[in-house]
């Protein structure tokens, strides 16, 4: 993007850092975003008056980064939003940090900050507390945990509005799903809130949030993942329901992200849309049809297409769309032939930022993840041959990041705060519910077993998880009932897979083999969950029966 800032901006690495140490100076980090509206507001207002531009050149180091090609640095120095703007020793300790800083609150900063350095110097400096207490508490896995969740929700639960908590209002697609299986009244009252309230009529996909209670205040960016993931909700949604409100929100984000956000070149989806002008989401259709359409980053990132795809192929197994099966396995086809090398999944295509040291791609668990999850869901809906994939992608996750009981971010090491270990959360829960399906589609018991592990070495602070990790509550309940498994001995596509994808409940895990597999006879269809088996099925209708029975 057109940088109209007079700051003479470097970039994240090592080169920044030395010259901060040689000039014993404090850096100026600015996290930003191509569709971040507040992030271009700041640089045209702030950065680019010209007494601020020279007192940052004079005095700092600026570091611009990208938070969405470099999520390390993100997660270790977000102060809540973007743009953030951080002020680092350095030797990448936090000494200050704040959100948007318009001209006069920025020059106070500035002076602050000067005169921290020179009273205090590296002593000011903090390391934040994610990073400091490494472990996290451990604890027993018990059905408590999904207890506590549901009351979570119903307790942050906003009768009048819909959704959760007060403001901002995110459309939390994990606390959706979570929610329909458990309190379907409150689930869907959500569902209709962020439908109501985010998606956009006019070309479709949801907007990112509302920054009030009553969802107004809209930000008017999309971004790939947020809406892969709304597409697998309302999908779910529509499982559930047969409602076709439920099914038109997720078939007009997939006309979104198959005509707005697809990159021809790359084959694949791009990472996200700015939010424009203004007023123009404000217009009638005719003047918005004249208006210029915002602009499109072009990038693209594993992780959200991993979503995306999930988001397809999860609406597909339930419509038998077959736009979003053809985008969902061109972009898987550019998942695995040009970002997966031997199990690692490269974290973007636009080079260096996908890469360490030398041309190998750095493992990311968050993107690592979100892979897994895609490729089993592959193997669930369209074929399993991807299974191959799938288990270098948990095998290689599990010798490059596994720590401990859980799993680091990313490799220790890089500039900055980047070298001390992070283990995120949601991250370490998606992995571990993506483990659990792998065991399942191969009968590979270890994956289970690391599932649970690493599930239970955060247990011990489930009590205080807030609904954004909805699906730690999620994964567990399916890992100590057991999931429900419907095993189909029939090749992908043929009726009885589709009559199975389409019965019970989103959490289930369907395993289709041509052959049948073990003792299930070719052409039937068995059910299981936990130690219970029902007889076979050669029917779909005969299915229903089965999977109605072992649920009473």
């Amino acid at each position: 993007m057109d940088d109209p800032t007079r700051v003479e901006w470097r970039e994240w690495g090592r080169d920044a850092f030395d010259e901060a140490t040689a000039a014993d100076v404090p850096m100026l980090l600015s996290l930003t975003a191509t569709w971040c509206d507040h992030c271009h507001e700041m640089d045209r207002e702030t950065y680019a008056e010209p007494r601020i531009a020279a007192n940052v050149n004079d005095s700092f180091v600026p570091v611009r980064v990208d938070v969405d090609r470099h999520p390390r640095v993100r997660d270790r120095y977000n102060m809540g939003g973007f743009p953030s703007t951080v002020f680092l020793a350095p030797d990448g300790a936090v000494l200050t940090g704040a959100g948007y800083l318009g001209p006069d609150g920025m020059r106070q900063v500035l002076d602050s900050v000067r005169t921290m350095w020179e009273t205090k110097g590296s002593d000011a400096a903090r390391i934040p507390r994610p990073l400091r207490e490494d472990n996290p508490p451990a604890g027993e896995l018990t059905p408590d945990i999904e207890s506590a969740m549901l009351g979570q929700l119903t307790e942050t639960y906003d009768e009048m509005a819909g959704g959760w908590g007060q403001s901002p209002k995110f459309p939390l697609p994990d606390a959706l799903e979570f929610a329909l299986k458990r309190d379907r009244e409150m689930a869907l009252r959500s569902f209709d809130a962020v439908s109501a309230n985010l998606l956009d009529e006019y070309d479709g996909g949801f907007y990112r949030f509302g920054a009030n209670r009553d969802w107004s205040g809209l930000q008017y960016e999309k971004l790939l993942d947020s809406n892969g993931a709304l597409v697998r909700a309302f999908a779910n949604a529509y499982l559930h329901t047969g409602k076709d409100e439920y099914r038109e929100p997720a078939d007009r984000t997939v006309e979104y992200l198959t005509a707005t956000l697809w990159n021809d070149d790359a084959d694949a989806f791009a990472n996200s849309q700015a939010p424009g002008e203004d007023d123009a989401h404000t217009l009638d259709a005719t003047d918005r049809a004249a208006a210029t359409e915002p602009p499109v980053d072009e990038g693209v990132f594993a992780g959200p297409n991993a979503l995306a795809i999930e988001g397809l192929l999860t609406y597909y197994a339930y419509t038998d769309d077959e736009r979003a099966r053809r985008y969902a396995e061109r972009a898987l086809a550019t998942l695995r032939e040009d970002l997966l090398t031997d199990g690692v999944v490269a974290h973007t295509l636009e080079g260096e930022t996908a890469l360490g040291e030398g041309s190998e791609p750095v493992p990311l668990l968050a993107t690592q993840a979100r892979a897994l999850s895609t490729l089993t869901t592959t193997a669930s809906t369209l074929e399993t041959d991807v299974l191959a994939d799938a288990t270098a992608v948990a095998d290689a996750t599990i010798e490059r990041l596994h720590d401990g009981e859980s799993f680091l971010d990313g490799p220790a090491a890089g500039v900055g705060l980047v070298e001390r270990p992070l283990r995120p959360l949601d991250a370490n829960v998606a992995f571990a519910d993506a483990l659990l399906e792998v065991a399942v589609l191969t009968g590979e018991e270890q994956y289970r077993e690391r599932a649970r592990e690493t599930l239970e070495a955060f247990a011990g602070a489930s009590d205080r998880f807030g609904v954004q990790i909805a699906r730690y509550a999620t994964a567990t309940s399916r890992l100590l009932d057991g999931p429900l498994v419907i095993r189909v001995g029939v090749e992908p596509g043929a009726d009885l897979h589709r009559a199975a994808l389409r019965l019970a409940d989103h959490e289930k895990i369907v395993v289709p083999s041509a052959d049948g597999g073990g003792d299930l006879e070719a052409g039937t269809a068995r059910v299981e969950r936990g130690d219970r088996v029902s007889n076979s099925a050669e029917t779909p209708e005969e299915l229903s029966e089965r999977v109605q029975s072992l649920l009473e």
